[in-house]
């Protein structure tokens, strides 16, 4: 069914909380029984840009979809279009929330698996039931999901986790139980495991799923109503159905009725699924048509993406294989080369260089001390280990490590130090010699990564005009690396590159991309300013209230980025460079853009420092930064020390009269000739002088002349030379 409309509708949850611990069957309600789509509604609320760049991804995915599916069917003429013949696995993982979490049995939980995999492998036994005018639209899956058999850190589980909580039920308003801090338990890497939640969950909601592009990272996954499982206590939707459902939403299938309230103009976006006016209640046979589908086969409410009961629920179809397909693969690959399934096989003796935990990407030091993390992957009591370390394929500087680790017990080091040179450098860790034996495995014995150190500069100037990026000194921090700072070309406030961070491709909300500057240090110098040219556009309209915005800051650390400070911090109408909100790319003309500018003479003589800007994403659009500068003055040490001087003298043309600092209660300017004729003169009206002022000289003839500066007060006088 595929009615195109501009805006997605939503169902609202009724239904009262029929108790959390009962053992008997429960009596059949007519229910909305899915609350992804007021999930949804809710995000767009609490976070009102968010529904025009999910839309935007959303339509641009239904686009690329469309092309394939074309070229797809013309290729496979008439034949149609068969599954794909890649199986995908991916692991999954069981977080089971409850005050008594025993109550869901790992048997269940197999069985919930098991009917997972059949429904999208197409092999359930119930689908022989699926009426023949169907048969053709009958979809197989290649999607497959296994239990996790290692943690994200390593450790050992069957893919099975209980949690006792004593907040229930749980509301998809907050997604309360993803959240360790709200009674719940935080996702495992998303992008390495499909997380279902089980749960008690208000209002006789069986469950909802997360889209692939929602913004919400740590919210990725499905949860389920414990009742719903296989031999549950929920009648008629005891038999898992509700997680093939919810996992439908994770790959990005909509409602089979398109949620239009019985408009028949909704859409699921799948083209082989009949219009359908409402969710269906209860289990048919044969054909049901309904006022959107009025004859021929009727109405597909035997489609998982239904509200049938669940002997009823049969069948994906195969554009809605295709959907899910495409959706993995352009939204959650990583899960098909996850090795959350790989079970972690212990040697006897194996030593594992866990993590590299210093440097960071960036020292402001020549010399420094690796901090890493070693675990014991063994079954023997780690006592000793060799740790090394090599620069640039240099010597190895060796670290002997002495200590009593059990079986997978970690322990963190602080190495041996090193030097290095200015510039980039690899750094190689590995370990070696567990317990003065062979490691059995040396598959995990070595880690790189690459650091920066770069000697205090003075000033910066950087237009970005050079070949490499980031240019010498700087670096970009990129911490779920992905959309980040790059540099453009053909696109500048001068020259010919600027620098570009596109947050409308971003899939999440509120990720942070650092551009960080070289280090500085302010010395010897009066006075020091940071400027740069700035251009940024919104998508949506600067008067929506409540809108989360891209966010621009700069800010200081005086401790090499550990920490931070904010120095400047602009969004919506303060940041923007054009009043035109726009959903196109923006690219700036030469008149939008602005020079902001920041006053860094607080910080003279107050160590290094280190400015970064820092983007913080509303999913809205494009900013841009050009000439980006660090300038400071040095006052004439004349002026400073009288705190008044007059230049050059003697004078042919101009004379300076110059203050240091700016004078207060300054009411005039004068110069006089000897004979006590005032020849010209600046009237300062506030009190409050400039630094500079001048007199032209060259209209009078060669003598001595008088300058005043007359402050209320008091009269600085000071004689000059004409030539």
């Amino acid at each position: 069914m595929k009615n195109i409309v501009t805006a997605i509708c939503f169902l609202l949850v009724n239904g009262i909380f029929s108790g959390l611990i009962a053992q008997k069957k429960l009596q059949n309600v007519k229910q909305e029984q899915c609350a992804t789509m007021v999930r949804l509604e809710d995000k767009f609320k609490q976070n009102p840009g968010l529904k025009a760049s999910f839309t935007r991804q959303l339509e641009s995915f239904n686009r690329t979809l469309a092309d394939k599916i074309q070229t797809q069917q013309r290729d496979a003429g008439s034949a149609g279009i068969n599954s794909p013949a890649t199986t995908y696995t991916i692991p999954i993982v069981f977080h089971i929330v409850l005050p008594n979490p025993t109550l869901v049995t790992d048997a269940q939980i197999i069985a919930q698996l098991d009917v997972l995999n059949k429904d999208y492998s197409g092999t359930n036994a119930d689908a022989a039931n699926l009426p023949s005018y169907f048969h053709p639209i009958f979809g197989q899956s290649p999607i497959q999901f296994c239990l996790a058999q290692r943690t994200p850190s390593g450790e050992i589980t069957n893919g099975i986790e209980r949690i006792s909580t004593t907040q229930t039920p749980f509301s998809p308003s907050n997604d309360g139980v993803k959240h360790t801090s709200t009674g719940g338990i935080d996702i495992w890497d998303g992008t390495k495991y499909f997380n279902v939640w089980i749960t008690a969950l208000s209002n006789n909601l069986l469950g909802y799923g997360t889209f692939p592009n929602d913004g919400f990272p740590l919210e990725q996954g499905a949860v389920v109503e414990y009742r719903s499982l296989p031999n549950g206590v929920y009648n008629n939707y005891n038999q898992g159905k509700t997680l093939s459902h919810e996992t439908g939403h994770y790959f990005n299938l909509y409602h089979i009725w398109g949620d239009d309230n019985g408009a028949c103009t909704g859409t699921d976006y799948v083209d082989d699924t009949p219009n359908q006016a409402d969710f269906t209640t209860g289990c048919y046979n044969g054909v049901r048509i309904d006022s959107c589908t009025s004859n021929g086969n009727g109405i597909l409410y035997q489609n998982y993406m239904d509200y049938s009961y669940d002997q009823c629920m049969i069948l994906f179809t195969k554009l809605q294989v295709v959907r899910m397909t495409n959706a993995l693969l352009s939204y959650r690959s990583s899960l098909t080369s996850s090795n959350g399934c790989t079970p972690v096989e212990l040697k006897t003796l194996d030593a594992q260089l866990k993590t590299i935990d210093a440097p960071a990407q960036r020292i402001c030091t020549n010399s420094f001390s690796p901090v890493v993390t070693i675990r014991n992957m063994g079954l023997q009591t780690l006592n000793t280990l060799l740790i090394k370390t090599v620069i640039d394929n240099g010597t190895p500087v060796s670290y002997s490590w002495t200590g009593s680790l059990s079986s997978l017990a970690s322990d963190v080091v602080t190495l041996s130090a090193v030097t290095i040179t200015p510039g980039n450098h690899q750094i190689k860790i590995f370990v070696a010699s567990p317990n003065a034996g062979t490691d059995e495995n040396t598959t995990n014995d070595t880690l790189t990564t690459v650091v920066q150190y770069y000697e205090p500069v003075s000033t910066v100037t950087e237009g970005f005009e050079g070949s490499t990026f980031p240019p010498a000194g700087w670096d970009v921090v990129n911490p779920d690396h992905s959309i980040t700072w790059q540099k453009i070309t053909g696109v500048a406030k001068t020259g010919n590159a600027s620098v570009i961070i596109r947050n409308s491709d971003y899939t999440n909300l509120f990720e942070k991309d650092y551009l960080r500057l070289p280090e500085v240090n302010l010395i010897n110098v009066d006075s020091a300013f940071f400027s740069f040219q700035v251009a940024a556009a919104v998508a949506s309209e600067t008067s929506l209230a409540g809108n989360n915005w891209d966010t621009l800051e700069v800010l200081i650390s005086k401790d090499c980025g550990l920490t931070y400070t904010s120095l400047y911090k602009k969004w919506d109408s303060t940041l923007i460079t054009t009043y035109t909100n726009t959903l196109l790319s923006f690219v700036p003309a030469s008149s939008e853009w602005r020079k902001d500018s920041i006053d860094l003479t607080p910080y003279i003589n107050q160590g290094k420092i280190m400015l970064a800007f820092r983007n913080t994403t509303g999913n809205e659009n494009n900013i841009y930064l050009d000439d980006i500068s660090i300038r400071t003055i040095n006052i004439n040490p004349n002026l400073k020390a009288a705190g008044f001087l007059v230049t050059p003298n003697p004078v042919k043309n101009s004379v300076a009269v110059q203050f240091y600092p700016n004078p207060s209660n300054l009411k005039s300017i004068q110069l006089y000739n000897l004979f006590g004729q005032k020849l010209a003169e600046t009237n300062i009206s506030s009190g409050a002088g400039l630094p500079l002022y001048t007199f032209n000289m060259s209209r009078y003839p060669a003598g001595a002349y008088i300058v005043r500066a007359v402050f209320t007060d008091k009269v600085i006088v000071k004689k000059i030379i004409k030539e």
